[in-house]
C-alpha cells in the first residue's frame, strides 16, 4: 500500500529522471509492526551516513535537515565523537552499568558541571531517569508531584511532551492529547497561540481565585512538534514569576531544543529565567546513543533511594561521546555560528513565504529550529515528498503536520545549506507549477489524491 501510495503521487508529476530507485522493503512490511511512520514518507533503505548526509543501499546521498528528530546536531558519525567512543569500546571498559558508579559517569558529570553548570550558574542536582525524553519527563512530574503534595499539572496547547502515560497526559496536541489521565492536567493557550496571549492571565487568574494549586507547569519555549511555535522571553518571564509566587514548580521540556539547537545551549537562557527542572536528551549525547537528564534544584531531590528506577539509567558509551560533545561547549564558538546559520535560514523561508504567499500561511521558529506553515497540511505533506525525491530530508510537524519543520545539524556547512533551501525551494515551485488547487479533494489535487 505505501509502495502503491508513492506510485500514485509521483505518477501526477514530473520528476528529475532516475531520482527515485524503488527499494527492497518486503522484509519490513512482513515483519514490522504497521506503527513505523518515518519510513512511509522516505522510502528507502539507508545504509550509511556521514555529516550532513545520510545515503540509502543504493548509495545515493541525501542532504538531511532532519537530524534524527533533534538527535543529532553534530551530524552524523563526528569523527571526534566517533574516535572517543571507538577508544573506550576497544578497551573494554564498562558498557552496561545501571546507576553504579563508573569512571565514564564520573568524567561525564565533571565535564558537565564544569563547561555548562558552573558557568552559568545552575547549581542543578542530576537525575539519570532512563534513556528517552519521555523518561526525563515522566521523573520531573512524579518528583513534582511528591515534592509538592499536589497532583495538578499545567501545560499548553500544542505542547509534546513524549509518549509514555504522563508524558502523553501534559500533551496538548490533537490526537495525542490527554490520552494517558494520570492524575490531573489543565491545558492552556501557548503564547499567542491563535492569537491569544491570555495563557498566564488565566493561570494567575485562576491561581489568585483560589483555584486548586497544580504541582508544576510544564514548557516548551520552542514547540518542536507542535509546529514550531515560539515563547517569548517576556511571556517565559512572565510564566516563570506566577510560578515562583505561587509556589509552582517550573519544568522546562528542553529534549528537543536543548543541547544548542536554538543557539545557546539551553534554549531558555536568552530569557533569562531559572527553571525548578530540565528535561534534557535527544542530542546530549551527541551520537545518537540514548542519554537522558533530568536537571532538579537540590531541595527538590527528595527521592528515596530506588524509588525512581530502570535498567538503562546511563549508558557508558552514551556518557564518553557526550563528553566529546561538550569540548564544542568549551567557548562560544558553536553557538554564534548555530545563530549565524539561523539567520540564513530565517531569510530563506521568509523570502519564500513572501514568494509563496498563495501556499504560505507565515514562518515561525528561533536558531536553526525552523517551521513554514502551510495554508493546506497535505501541502507540507507533498512538499516534504518532493524534497525527498531531490535528496532532502525534512519532516512535517504541528496539527494537522501543516508544517514543514527544518532542523539540520548545527555543523552542517554554509554551503550545505544553502543547497539543501534551494532543494526545498525547488520542491516548493514544483507543487506550485504542478496545478495545486487549494481545497480541491482530500490532498488539494483535482482527482482527490494525496501523499
Amino acid at each position: 500500500m505505501v509502495a502503491e501510495k508513492a506510485r500514485r503521487s509521483r505518477a501526477l508529476f514530473d520528476f528529475i529522471p532516475g531520482a527515485y530507485i524503488v527499494t527492497d522493503s518486503e522484509v519490513f512490511e512482513k515483519l514490522e509492526s504497521e506503527v513505523r511512520n518515518y519510513c512511509r514518507h522516505w522510502p528507502a533503505v539507508f545504509s550509511r551516513a556521514k555529516g550532513s548526509h545520510i545515503f540509502d543501499e543504493h548509495g545515493r546521498a541525501y542532504l538531511d535537515f532532519f537530524a534524527g528528530a533533534g538527535a543529532l546536531n553534530y551530524g552524523h558519525n563526528h569523527p571526534h565523537l566517533k574516535e572517543a567512543l571507538l577508544q573506550y569500546l576497544q578497551g573494554d571498559l564498562i558498557v552496561h552499568s545501571l546507576d553504579m558508579y563508573t569512571t565514564a559517569k564520573r568524567k561525564f558529570l565533571e565535564v558537565l558541571q564544569e563547561t555548562i553548570l558552573a558557568p552559568r550558574g545552575l547549581g542543578y542536582k542530576i537525575q539519570f531517569p532512563g534513556p528517552a525524553g519521555t523518561t526525563a519527563t515522566e521523573a520531573a512530574l512524579r518528583l513534582a508531584r511528591k515534592y509538592t503534595g499536589r497532583q495538578t499539572v499545567v501545560s499548553f496547547t500544542n505542547a509534546f511532551h513524549g509518549m509514555t502515560r504522563g508524558a502523553l497526559a501534559v500533551t496538548g496536541l490533537p490526537g495525542n492529547a490527554r490520552e494517558g489521565h494520570p492524575g490531573d492536567v489543565m491545558v492552556l493557550p501557548y503564547d499567542h497561540d491563535a492569537g491569544r496571549p491570555e495563557g498566564l492571565h488565566l493561570l494567575e487568574n485562576l491561581l489568585s481565585n483560589g483555584r486548586s494549586v497544580p504541582a508544576a507547569v510544564i514548557v516548551e519555549t520552542v514547540q518542536g512538534e507542535g509546529g514550531l511555535h515560539v515563547a517569548g522571553a517576556d511571556w517565559l518571564r512572565g510564566l516563570a514569576d506566577i510560578c515562583k509566587r505561587h509556589e509552582v514548580l517550573l519544568i522546562v521540556d528542553d529534549v528537543q531544543m536543548g543541547c544548542g539547537r536554538t543557539g545557546p545551549f539551553f534554549s531558555f537562557e536568552p530569557s533569562g529565567i531559572h527553571p525548578d527542572l530540565v528535561c534534557l536528551a535527544k542530542s546530549l549525547s551527541g551520537y545518537g546513543l540514548p542519554l537522558a537528564l533530568t536537571l532538579l534544584r537540590p531541595e527538590l531531590d527528595v527521592w528515596e533511594p530506588g524509588e525512581h528506577s530502570g535498567t538503562f539509567r546511563g549508558s557508558n558509551p552514551a556518557f564518553v561521546t557526550a563528553v566529546a560533545a561538550l569540548d564544542f561547549w568549551r567557548d562560544g564558538m558553536l553557538e554564534n555560528k548555530t545563530l549565524g546559520k539561523g539567520e540564513m535560514i530565517e531569510r530563506a523561508v521568509r523570502e519564500m513565504a513572501r514568494e509563496y504567499e498563495i501556499m504560505i500561511a507565515g514562518v515561525r521558529g528561533r536558531g536553526m529550529a525552523w517551521g513554514i506553515v502551510f495554508r493546506e497540511p497535505a501541502m507540507a505533506r507533498e512538499i516534504c515528498a518532493r524534497a525527498f525525491d531531490r535528496g532532502l530530508l525534512a519532516e512535517t510537524s504541528g496539527t494537522g503536520h501543516n508544517v514543514v519543520k527544518l532542523m539540520p545539524p548545527l555543523t552542517i556547512s554554509d554551503e550545505e545549506l544553502s543547497r539543501g533551501l534551494s532543494m526545498l525551494r525547488d520542491a516548493i515551485d514544483g507543487v506550485m507549477s504542478g496545478g495545486w488547487v487549494a481545497g480541491v479533494g482530500e490532498g488539494g489535487f483535482p482527482d482527490g489524491s494525496s501523499w
